[in-house]
C-alpha cells in the first residue's frame, strides 16, 4: 500500500518555495507603474520567457493529474489534445497573431470589438470570466487540494482550497503579469524535472517497454481510436478537438495574454512556435506514466489519483518534496494565469469603458481588487468539481458547450471580409441557444449521449452558418479592417527575404509540423 506521508525536509522545501515565490510577486509588484506594466508586463517579453510560460500554464496541476488519469483509464489517445494543440499554435502565429499585436489590444474581446462591435466583446469578455473560475481556477485549486488531502487526509477540502488560493493570489495580485511569467519560467523547470524522474523511475519498474506492450491492451498504446471510444474517437479528434484546441491557444485571454505581452511580432511568434515544441514530450513525460500505473497500481479507487500516487511510490526523501514543489508550482501557475486574465478583462473590458477618467495608477488597483474577488469565487467553487467524475473530461465538456460561437466568430472574422457585426450577433445567440440545449439535454435530462467532441463540430457548424447568412442578410457599409488577405502574405514574404532559417517563424513552423506528423505516426 502506498504511504502518502511526507518527511520533514520535503515539507521544509515546500514551505521554502511557497514563501519565495510570494515575496518575488511582491518585489516585481514594485516596479510597475501603470495598467500596462500590470496587465501586460510592458509589452517587453521575449520568446523564450513567453514560450515557458505558455507551456507552464498550460501543463498545469489539472493537466498533470488529468493526463495521467485519463491515460490510466483510456489510454495514450489524450495525448491528441497535446499534439493538436501544437498545430493550433502554428496557424495562431502564422494568421492570427500579427492583426492581434498590431491592434494594440489589452484583451481579446477588445480584438472582437475592433472586428466587430461592442456586443461580441461583451459576450466574449462574460463567457471567458465564466470559463476562468469555473473550468481554470477551480480546476486547479481541486486538484491542489486532490493532493493535499492525500498527505492531510483529516484537513477538510475546503481549508485546503482556501489555502492555495491565498498563496496563489497573493503573489498574481502584488506582481502581475510580470510575477506570472517569471514564476511560470521557474515553475516550468521543476514540473520538467519532476516528470522526467518520475517517467523514469516508472519505465524501469515496470520492466520496460517490451512488458508494457505485453501487458497493456494495444488500443490504450495507440492515438488514434475507432468511432465507439469513450475517450477520443477518430472522427472527434479531426472535428471537435481542433475547435477546443483552437480556443484554448488562439482565443482564450489567460493564454493569448502572454503574446500580447511580446516586446515584437517576431518574439511572439517565436515564444508560440517554442511552448508548440515544448508540448510533444508531455507524451513521455506525463501520458505515458499514466499507462504504466495501469500495471504498477491496477486497483486505484479513481484514475485522478494515477499521478499522486506516482509522486509518492517512486520518489526519495528529499526529490519528492522538491517534486511536491515543482507540482505546487504547476498548481500556481494555472492560478496565478487565470486569475491575471480575469482581472485585466474586468478592468479593461468593463470597468475602464465606464469611466475612462480613471487613471493608469487607478486601474492598477482596481485590477488588484477584481483579483481578489475572482480568487474567492474559484475558491467556493472548486470543492464542487468532485461531483463531475474525471477531471480533464469535465475541462474539455465545459469547453464544448461553451467556446464554438467564439471559434466560429474569430475564424471567420479573421479570413473574411464579408462577416459583419450583424452575422457575429447572430452566430452568438444561434450558437448559445443550442449550447443550452445539448448541455440540457446530454448532461442533465440525459435525452441523448452524444460524445462532447461530436457537440463542439455540430455548434461550430451551426454558428458558422449563422454568421454568414447573418451577414448577408445585414449587409454594413463599413470596410472590414483586421482581415487576412493576399497583399498581406505578400508583405509578410517580402519581410522575410535574407532572413536567417532559424528566425524565419515559416521554416521554424514547418520543421515543428513535421516533427509532430513524426511523432503522432509513430503511436497511430
Amino acid at each position: 500500500m502506498v504511504s502518502y506521508d511526507l518527511h520533514t525536509i520535503d515539507l521544509t522545501i515546500i514551505a521554502v518555495y511557497a514563501v519565495f515565490i510570494v515575496i518575488l510577486g511582491v518585489w516585481l509588484g514594485k516596479q510597475h507603474k501603470n495598467a500596462e506594466d500590470y496587465f501586460l508586463a510592458g509589452r517587453s517579453m521575449t520568446w523564450s520567457f513567453i514560450g515557458i510560460s505558455l507551456f507552464a500554464s498550460n501543463i498545469s496541476s489539472t493537466t498533470l493529474i488529468g493526463l495521467a488519469g485519463d491515460a490510466y483509464s483510456t489510454g495514450i489517445s489524450v495525448f491528441n489534445y497535446e499534439w493538436f494543440a501544437v498545430i493550433s499554435l502554428i496557424v495562431f502565429a502564422m494568421f492570427f497573431l500579427p492583426f492581434i499585436l498590431r491592434s494594440q489590444v489589452y484583451t481579446m474581446p477588445e480584438f472582437l470589438e475592433r472586428r466587430f462591435d461592442r456586443r461580441a466583446r461583451n459576450y466574449f469578455s462574460l463567457l471567458t470570466l465564466f470559463l476562468n473560475i469555473v473550468v481554470d481556477t477551480a480546476g486547479s485549486l481541486y486538484a491542489g487540494a486532490l493532493m493535499l488531502k492525500l498527505i492531510f487526509p483529516t484537513i477538510p477540502t475546503w481549508e485546503t482550497i482556501a489555502v492555495l488560493a491565498v498563496v496563489a493570489g497573493a503573489y498574481t495580485i502584488a506582481g502581475g503579469l510580470a510575477a506570472v511569467i517569471y514564476t511560470d519560467t521557474i515553475q516550468a523547470i521543476l514540473l520538467v524535472f519532476g516528470s522526467i524522474i518520475i517517467a523514469v523511475l516508472a519505465f524501469d519498474q515496470v520492466g520496460g517497454w517490451a512488458a508494457i506492450t505485453a501487458e497493456v491492451p494495444q488500443s490504450m498504446l495507440s492515438l488514434i481510436r475507432p468511432l465507439d471510444d469513450p475517450g477520443v474517437p477518430w472522427l472527434g479528434l479531426f472535428t471537435g478537438v481542433p475547435l477546443l484546441g483552437f480556443y484554448f491557444w488562439c482565443t482564450n485571454q489567460f493564454m493569448v495574454q502572454r503574446m500580447l505581452s511580446a516586446k515584437n511580432l517576431d518574439h511572439g511568434r517565436w515564444g508560440a512556435l517554442f511552448a508548440g515544441f515544448l508540448k510533444l514530450p508531455v507524451l513521455f513525460l506525463m501520458v505515458l506514466p499514466g499507462t504504466f500505473a495501469i500495471l504498477l497500481y491496477p486497483d486505484l479507487p479513481k484514475p485522478d489519483l494515477v499521478y499522486p500516487t506516482l509522486l509518492f511510490d517512486l520518489l526519495p526523501v528529499g526529490v519528492l518534496g522538491l517534486v511536491l514543489a515543482g507540482f505546487i508550482a504547476a498548481l500556481m501557475s494555472q492560478i496565478d494565469s487565470t486569475l491575471n486574465s480575469a482581472s485585466t478583462l474586468v478592468t479593461m473590458d468593463f470597468i475602464r469603458l465606464r469611466k475612462p477618467e480613471l487613471s493608469n495608477e487607478a486601474l492598477l488597483k482596481v485590477g488588484r481588487w477584481v483579483t481578489f474577488g475572482f480568487m474567492i469565487l474559484a475558491a467556493l467553487w472548486a470543492p464542487q468539481i468532485e461531483n463531475f467524475g474525471s477531471l480533464f473530461k469535465y475541462l474539455q465538456r465545459v469547453l464544448s458547450y461553451t467556446v464554438p460561437p467564439v471559434v466560429a466568430m474569430f475564424i471567420g472574422g479573421i479570413f473574411s471580409a464579408k462577416v459583419n457585426k450583424h452575422g457575429a450577433f447572430a452566430s452568438l445567440i444561434v450558437g448559445l441557444s443550442l449550447g443550452v440545449m445539448f448541455f440540457l439535454s446530454n448532461e442533465i435530462l440525459h435525452w441523448t449521449s452524444v460524445h462532447f467532441l461530436y457537440i463542439a463540430p455540430i455548434l461550430f457548424v451551426f454558428s458558422y452558418l449563422a454568421l454568414v447568412l447573418g451577414s448577408r442578410l445585414n449587409p454594413v457599409d463599413e470596410a472590414a479592417t483586421l482581415v487576412w488577405n493576399r497583399a498581406f502574405f505578400h508583405a509578410e514574404s517580402q519581410s522575410l527575404q535574407g532572413v536567417s532559417w532559424y528566425r524565419n517563424y515559416r521554416i521554424l513552423s514547418i520543421l515543428l509540423a513535421i516533427i509532430t506528423i513524426f511523432l503522432v505516426g509513430s503511436f497511430w
